[in-house]
């Protein structure tokens, strides 16, 4: 590609959006200015799909949604001041919502890059406003997204439990996602997605980098998924937790998972319903849950000890790296051993990570942070202090935990700091807050997850 010049760049455009029935691919379109197209290209197994009328217009508007979310991962390389849509104009609600995916998605990497993002994202409105959408008659079937870590785990059991049809659905080529889908012993739906190479010369042309919102991103591709595949449900995993953010001094909360949180799902699964299939259901399963009770759910089985994995370091852009399934350092680790052992033996839960990490006084301050302590909550998919805080005053009333060095550390010099500030297990493990959950389905399994 010619030489990219982020500082130069002026407008970023979302040029075409094209699916192939016949064989399952699509092609999204964006360019800067009016240089070289980026083509990003995603494949749904199963083709050739045969759609009705009313199937095809509802795939129009998911794919154009899908086009303008997954344009985040490009938008970002120079974050330029202008925002085309060459093939259609957008009404206030479509223009608003991408605003708040953009806006908020991408404020871990605002904050990270110095950047005010605020005067510069600004989708073009002017289209009519959309139609309701119509009930397409979709099949009863559950399209749950795997990400090979515990919370997507908990999902598939509990939706099996409850007798909801399902097909385990993931997107790229991770390997170790795919030997925990096909542990469920469910049929499974592997979507390929390939960036744009381009992209990646961007980068080393010293292109803006960054975290972006990538399960908006996934969302909307189980969402195209759904209605090829004639599936009524895309279901995620992303507890109450996610809602959180970390407090930074001086700039506010920014959320490394606002797009697992709260507003998100509502923003999205509203506009799904509305604007392209009345009858497509998108949810958290895990939302009214905390991440301590999403734990104590997961514990209750062994049967995915030697599979899970919910460690980041597993996976990269460009693929898997070669590691152990827990590297045993990184926020995640230390987060979900923490998570799980007030609810799992010793023995089992340092046979799943290899070692036990609340007896390592090298992770000290990764700990800390969990408990905002002396730092801020990580970047990274993690639950609340008063999670982490909640679980270290149970294990430091527990023999078998408690003279390890980092609970030990906890009950000498923290807990002591703490007088009135909740730390409570039993209130964090009560199902609570809004969600999604089709009326019908959380009946059935609102007993389960309080038990």
């Amino acid at each position: 590609m010619s030489s990219f010049q982020r500082d130069q760049v002026r407008a970023f455009s979302f040029v075409r959006r094209d699916i192939d029935l016949a064989s399952g691919q699509i092609a999204l379109v964006y360019a800067f200015d009016d240089g070289e197209e980026l083509v990003e290209t995603i494949t749904i197994p199963g083709a050739p799909f045969t759609l009705s009328a009313l199937h095809t217009a509802a795939l129009d508007k998911a794919l154009t949604l899908l086009h303008l979310i997954a344009g985040v991962s490009y938008y970002k390389a120079a974050v330029p001041g202008e925002i085309r849509v060459e093939y259609t104009q957008l009404d206030e609600a479509t223009a608003a919502l991408l605003e708040s995916i953009y806006l908020q998605g991408l404020g871990e990497f605002a904050y990270r890059n110095g950047l005010d993002l605020r005067t510069r994202i600004r989708f073009p409105r002017g289209g009519e406003r959309l139609p309701a959408a119509p009930a397409l008659g979709l099949r009863q079937q559950a399209l749950v997204a795997i990400g090979g870590g515990k919370d997507s785990l908990v999902s598939i059991e509990t939706l099996r439990r409850a007798g909801v049809a399902q097909t385990v659905t993931w997107i790229g080529n991770s390997q170790l996602i795919r030997a925990c889908a096909e542990h469920t012993g469910l049929a499974t739906l592997n979507i390929d997605r390939q960036l744009a190479p381009a992209l990646f010369e961007m980068n080393r042309q010293g292109a803006w980098n960054g975290h972006i919102p990538v399960t908006a991103i996934n969302s909307a591709i189980m969402a195209v998924a759904a209605l090829l595949v004639d599936a009524d449900q895309v279901v995620f995993s992303n507890e109450r937790s996610a809602s959180y953010g970390s407090l930074i001094e001086g700039t506010g909360e920014v959320n490394h998972q606002w797009s697992k949180g709260w507003d998100f799902e509502r923003r999205f699964g509203e506009y799904l319903q509305q604007h392209v299939a009345a009858d497509l259901h998108y949810y958290s399963l895990l939302r009214p849950l905390s991440e301590l009770a999403v734990a104590r759910q997961f514990a209750k089985s062994s049967h995915y000890d030697a599979h899970f994995s919910s460690c980041n370091r597993n996976f990269h852009i460009l693929g898997e790296r070669p590691t152990a399934r827990w590297c045993g350092v990184c926020p995640k680790c230390h987060f979900v051993f923490l998570a799980l052992a007030p609810f799992m033996s010793k023995p089992r839960l340092t046979g799943i990570f290899g070692r036990n990490l609340l007896d390592a006084e090298s992770e000290v301050a990764g700990f800390d942070a969990l408990m905002e302590y002396h730092d801020h909550k990580p970047f990274e998919c993690v639950g609340e202090a008063r999670e982490s805080r909640a679980a270290m005053a149970q294990l430091a009333a527990r023999p078998e935990w408690r003279e390890d060095h980092i609970v030990r550390r906890f009950a000498r010099e923290i807990a002591p700091q703490l007088p009135g500030v909740e730390i409570s297990l039993d209130a964090l493990l009560r199902p609570d807050g809004e969600h999604r959950i089709p009326a019908r389905l959380w009946e059935r399994i609102r007993a389960d997850f309080a038990a």
